[in-house]
């Protein structure tokens, strides 16, 4: 198998262009484009305070080793320091990070890692990034695990939620709940056509006639109730269920014999925050770029966008999440006799 380039020759405004200097994009779109190579070398390139948002999912600290390489529990806030380093200095001051990541069980017992937690609070007390707030992620489809604990001995329970964290980097970063209301309930749809009386709750809550006012939506929690990318309820606690074995990225991967990331999370979870945190024409990062879930959510959503991806194999699957008339330039697979 080798590679070509496709170059499609489309003229782009200035203005529409986001790209790193001197560096050449593995395929582009009018929006975005994908770079492979070390994150923390290519992020140098970018300048400071010139990035909206960063959503990502860093590899987990997981004692069983994946494919694409994992850090133990006890290194990795040495090892995402640089990192957070680099994301300080190149988010806009209304910036905002977003990081997907899932504990971890320590090694022969039935406990857990505090590895994320010891992450949340270096990043806050030592980087000084602020706690936006806190988010979760509930994967119903996720398989029980550790088999030892929850399958055989039965002495824990199925763990199906991840952590999802906004960070920014002061105390009012770019956001609006407007943009990601969710439908009322229909207890509220009655409220709102049969009105409500101003009273006291027993919470001691006092509610007044402006609850009863329509403002196009709820505004959702922080608990993703989300099943896959059809239901239009986000919450902060996302219940999506990450089984996607027919979508039009394994199947074209299958195809063509390329790569499929191992771990990938839903466009639910990056089309919630690229639409609370930015707005039309807004540069959305992802440093590890993985199958670029982050990238075609951000170009359907009308932001420019970023991806670094260190492994060649997923770079090149991942641009099956986008139609040959999306991408300005790609290495196009040939099949050697």
């Amino acid at each position: 198998m080798q590679l070509a380039v496709k170059s499609k020759q489309q003229r782009l405004s200035h203005g529409d262009i986001w790209r790193l200097l001197n560096e050449s994009p593995y395929y582009e779109t009018k929006l975005g484009a994908a770079y492979l190579g070390d994150a923390l070398q290519l992020i140098e390139h970018l300048p400071d305070s010139s990035v909206n948002l960063i959503v990502t999912s860093p590899p987990f600290a997981l004692k069983r080793k994946k494919e694409y390489g994992n850090v133990d529990p006890e290194q990795y806030v040495s090892w995402f320091s640089p990192f957070a380093d680099q994301f300080l200095r190149v988010l806009k001051e209304d910036g905002s990070l977003v990081i997907h990541i899932g504990d971890s069980w320590n090694e022969g017992e039935p406990t857990k890692s505090l590895y994320a937690y010891k992450l949340l609070l270096d990043l806050c007390e030592q980087k000084h990034f602020r706690l936006a707030q806190d988010f979760y992620w509930h994967n119903p489809a996720k398989l029980p695990a550790p088999a030892e604990w929850v399958n055989v001995r039965r002495v824990r329970v199925k763990d199906t939620v991840e952590f999802v964290w906004w960070f920014s980097k002061n105390e009012f970063p770019k956001a609006d709940n407007r943009k990601i209301l969710k439908p009322y309930s229909d207890s509220m749809v009655g409220l709102l056509k049969n009105g409500y009386k101003a009273k006291l709750r027993p919470s001691g809550h006092n509610i007044s006639t402006n609850f009863s006012k329509d403002r196009g939506g709820a505004i959702p929690p922080n608990i993703f109730s989300i099943l896959q990318s059809h239901d239009d309820e986000p919450t902060n606690l996302f219940t999506i269920s990450n089984t996607d074995s027919n979508s039009r990225y394994l199947k074209l991967n299958r195809e063509h014999g390329t790569k499929v990331h191992p771990a990938r999370y839903p466009d639910a979870l990056p089309d919630f925050f690229i639409r609370f945190l930015t707005d039309d024409g807004d540069k959305v990062l992802d440093p590890f770029g993985g199958s670029n879930v982050t990238g075609v959510v951000a170009e359907r959503l009308g932001r420019k966008w970023m991806a670094f991806e260190i492994r060649e194999e997923y770079l090149k699957g991942s641009m099956f999440r986008f139609d040959d008339e999306q991408l300005m330039r790609k290495p196009k697979i040939v099949i050697s006799a």
